[in-house]
This record gives C-alpha cells, sequence and structure tokens, in this order.
C-alpha cells in the first residue's frame, strides 16, 4: 500500500468540510484535515485572479487518487478544482498502516489511532 496526500483547494470552510466529510464516510480516505483560510493568487481565464480559499488535506491510498479525485470533481463547485496528490515516503508506520485499514476495501474500522 502506497499512502498519499492529496491537497486540495475549496471556495470556502463549508466546501472543505462537506468534501472531507464524504470522503472520509465514504472511506475515500482515511482522514481528512482542513488547513483554514489561505489567499490564492492564479491564472484563470486569461487574467490573474486573487481570492480567498481552504486548503484540505486528504490522507489516502495511492491506487484511490482517480477515484477520490473523481468524486472530489462531483462535490467541488469550481470546474477544475485543486487535486494533487503528493506521495508519502515515509513515517510512523502504525499510522500509514492506519491509513491502508481505514480506506474503502480494506475491511477494517478500527477508528483514529
Amino acid at each position: 500500500m502506497q499512502p498519499v496526500f492529496l491537497y486540495i483547494t475549496a471556495d470556502s470552510p463549508e466546501e472543505a468540510a462537506v468534501i472531507a466529510r464524504t470522503l472520509v464516510e465514504e472511506r475515500l480516505a482515511a482522514c481528512a484535515n482542513i488547513l483554514g483560510g489561505i489567499a490564492s493568487f492564479y491564472w484563470w481565464q486569461g487574467a490573474v485572479q486573487q481570492g480567498s480559499e481552504t486548503a484540505l488535506i486528504a490522507k489516502t491510498r495511492a491506487d484511490l487518487t482517480d477515484k477520490v479525485t473523481a468524486r472530489i470533481k462531483e462535490l467541488h463547485g469550481y470546474t477544475c478544482p485543486c487535486v494533487v496528490a503528493l506521495p508519502v515516503r515515509g513515517g510512523n508506520p502504525d499510522f500509514l498502516d492506519w491509513i491502508a485499514a481505514e480506506t474503502q476495501d480494506s475491511g477494517s474500522q478500527q477508528g483514529t489511532p
């Protein structure tokens, strides 16, 4: 099992909470953290834009990345939401095993370590 952290931005804390809760309830992510407000600067439709967003990190497995991304796109208000998979190259083995155990098709419901 290869764990990944998905970095996601949302339009508001409320949208981030809906995405986070849905991913965890559907066992597409073991855990999701909402990091709060961020200032974003980006190119969109030929011009530099500025806005407030909420960052979200979902902890899941690499083999679920496509499925999680598709679900985020269904839930998200943006035409092109930011969803980026960041590989996890190490860490607490117990925590990494927990991610595997708590995501889809794992068959375990151990709870947060």
